[in-house]
Parts: C-alpha cells; sequence; structure tokens
C-alpha cells in the first residue's frame, strides 16, 4: 500500500537519537528505523508525530520542529518528514506497531539510543543500513556533530 508522507520523529536526548529495531516475522531479519508513521484521519502532523513517538517508543515528546523533508522516496511512501523531537516522560522501550498490516509484516523489538558525537560506537548493522544510515548522518550534519567517519 503506497502512502503519501511518513511523519518521523528524531527524538534526541544528550547528543543520543533513538531508534528503533524492526524484526520481521518471517525470516527474522531486523534493521533499526527512525520512528513514525502515517496519519490517522483528522490528525495532524505535530499531532500524528507525537502519537507515533509514543506507541513505537512509549516516550512522551515535544515537537520543537521540521528538520528535513525529502520528496520523491521509492518505497511505501512517496515523502518522508523528519521532525525534532525532545522526550518529556517514560522510560524509552519497544512499543507496539498498531497498524494491523505492518503488525503482520514485524514487530518492534528493541530501542537503543545512538550517540550522534561518535558513530565508531554504533553496531555493524546500523553502519550498513542503506535507509536508516544516511538519515541520521543528515541529522547529525543539520544538527552540528561532525561526522566522524568509520
Amino acid at each position: 500500500m503506497k502512502r503519501e508522507v511518513r511523519y518521523q520523529g528524531a527524538i534526541i536526548e544528550k547528543h543520543h537519537i533513538l531508534l528503533i529495531k524492526h524484526t520481521e516475522h518471517s525470516g527474522g531479519r531486523s534493521y533499526w528505523v527512525i520512528p513514525g508513521g502515517g496519519l490517522e484521519d483528522g490528525e495532524f502532523e505535530e499531532k500524528c508525530v507525537i502519537r507515533e513517538m509514543n506507541e513505537e517508543t512509549n516516550l512522551v515528546v515535544s515537537v520543537e520542529r521540521l528538520l528535513i523533508e525529502e520528496t520523491e522516496l521509492g518505497g511505501i511512501y512517496q515523502r518522508r518528514r523528519t521532525y525534532l523531537c525532545k522526550p518529556i516522560s517514560g522510560n524509552a522501550q519497544p512499543g507496539v506497531e498498531p497498524e494491523t498490516e505492518a503488525n503482520q509484516h514485524y514487530a518492534i523489538t528493541e530501542v537503543r539510543w545512538f550517540d550522534l558525537r561518535d558513530e565508531n560506537a554504533w553496531d555493524e548493522q546500523m553502519k550498513n543500513d542503506t535507509i536508516t544510515y544516511p538519515q541520521v548522518q543528515q541529522i547529525r550534519t543539520i544538527l552540528g556533530y561532525e561526522h566522524n567517519k568509520v
């Protein structure tokens, strides 16, 4: 199912970004992603981001500002809007994927804070990811973190 826009939140705290791990039910393949999803009926963008962050990470966040808008993406979404978020309350832990279609394909199995100051500390799976890694690098650049190449 093709969707118009993916709204995602770069949750940043103490120089770290929170990512969630999706693990596919068939085959067990896993990968890190920035938490996010699509609008529900009658929902505004910032409310969507706050809801998605809470569902997927168990954190309540505030939305600071739009960081990145990307267009003409391949895959499920045509566009992606990434918002800078700050945690307000809660403890980061794997949440749920409430959408039945997505829930049939994968589960959220882990959350992890990745240090934006030092990508050398990131696991190989993250560094080799062709979707999430470039997004996090773009966030690092926008937020003024130096690229520490592996």
